[in-house]
């Protein structure tokens, strides 16, 4: 009989998704394929009432995210209650939306931190990435934020099609003064997956971004702190899921939905509670879907009695499913996993041509391959 779950401590990192509607279409975007058919936004009050009820289970920081967050008009509203109740909040924005007299307003309400997106260093490969002509934008959105006195964090999501860019990347961002850059390996869910084929690197060109990023942190030293974020594919080794399932990471979908990660709700078999029906603490506490995969002991073979199933904790679930079929199999991406084959397919086919055109998350997109059936889940 596999143990309990164990009694977990406070969500300290609390993630609000105040909405799925975006001006971009990245190729990348972790936003469910069929985002189009979800439209049901929480109002304010309910938003307010679940940063309340976080910060009483203990949660000390509040990510601010969508989509794009600014195209919410209460978000003002939204960060003055999180600041008053005393979370540190951090807005992941694209940046389209932050005019000065936003930002400006923004900064009274109490906002601490601001993660602005770029797809590349160039305008043509950043507009052509996120289909729209934002990096001008985006450039003077950096200054805005620097203007505020906010941490200037950049962040750039790293695939085959920019990979080679990172030199120029870091020296985009040293330029414009960030203190931290986010190079972000990325992760091949929702539209991801979907474009997988086009994105996922080779080895070499990770050997060759990792020896690049080495050399500017030697050249910087702390002038600028720069996160490379390991890859899945290539390592061979899972990673812990959100620092571990249920264990401090709870995300509120657009529609109230809370989750363990952001992607968790692809999961088949699992029934995950909405704020408008029960109170975090509840949910956090005894949901079906926040215990499932909690500890160790829903594990099976080879996690089971694998040496390092307290440090991944079995690696991800939503990759399990999405490789595996199976949201309990031993993540694909480990070596040991009998469906590790898998994944090292896809890195042997990197570099490849590929005749299929990206597909960029876009609304008629999201309708399209809802209505077809062929959306990865």
């Amino acid at each position: 009989m596999s143990a309990a779950p164990p009694r977990p401590g406070p969500p300290l990192w609390l993630l609000a998704e105040l909405t799925y509607r975006c001006p971009l279409h990245c190729v990348f975007c972790y936003n469910p394929v069929d985002f189009a058919q979800q439209q049901d936004e929480l109002r304010t009050e309910d938003w307010l009432r679940v940063l309340r009820e976080g910060r009483a289970l203990g949660a000390v920081q509040c990510g601010l995210s969508g989509g794009e967050p600014l195209l919410r008009d209460d978000l003002e509203v939204i960060v003055a209650e999180a600041a008053r109740l005393g979370y540190y909040t951090n807005l992941l924005t694209s940046g389209v939306g932050l005019t000065a007299e936003r930002a400006a307003a923004l900064k009274a309400a109490g906002l601490d931190h601001v993660q602005l997106s770029f797809q590349d260093s160039t305008r043509e490969m950043n507009d052509f990435l996120s289909h729209t002509k934002t990096f001008g934008l985006k450039s003077r959105v950096a200054a805005i934020i620097k203007d505020q006195g906010w941490p200037m964090v950049l962040n750039v999501v790293v695939h085959r099609l920019n990979i080679a860019h990172i030199d120029r990347i870091i020296a985009m961002a040293h330029a414009m003064g960030a203190e931290y850059l986010e190079l972000a390996n990325t992760q091949y869910y929702s539209w991801a997956l979907l474009n997988r084929d086009q994105l996922l690197p080779t080895a070499a060109q990770l050997r060759e971004a990792e020896a690049v990023t080495a050399a500017w942190r030697e050249r910087l030293g702390d002038a600028m702190r720069i996160f490379f974020v390991a890859p899945d594919y290539h390592e061979g080794q899972a990673k812990k899921c959100v620092n571990g399932w249920g264990s401090m990471f709870l995300t509120v979908a657009p529609d109230g939905t809370a989750l363990p990660c952001h992607t968790a709700k692809m999961l088949p078999g699992l029934a995950f509670p909405n704020v408008r029906e029960q109170g975090l603490r509840e949910i956090w506490f005894d949901s079906e879907g926040f215990n499932r995969y909690r500890g160790t002991g829903w594990m099976q073979e080879p996690c089971a009695s694998c040496d390092q199933r307290e440090q991944d904790l079995g690696g991800c679930r939503c990759q399990a499913f999405l490789l595996a079929q199976d949201p309990a199999a031993t993540d694909p991406v480990c070596r040991k996993s009998p469906q590790h084959a898998r994944v090292a397919e896809a890195v042997a086919r990197a570099g490849a041509p590929v005749a299929q055109p990206l597909v960029f998350r876009a609304p008629e997109n999201s309708r399209r391959l809802g209505a077809q059936g062929t959306a990865p889940a």
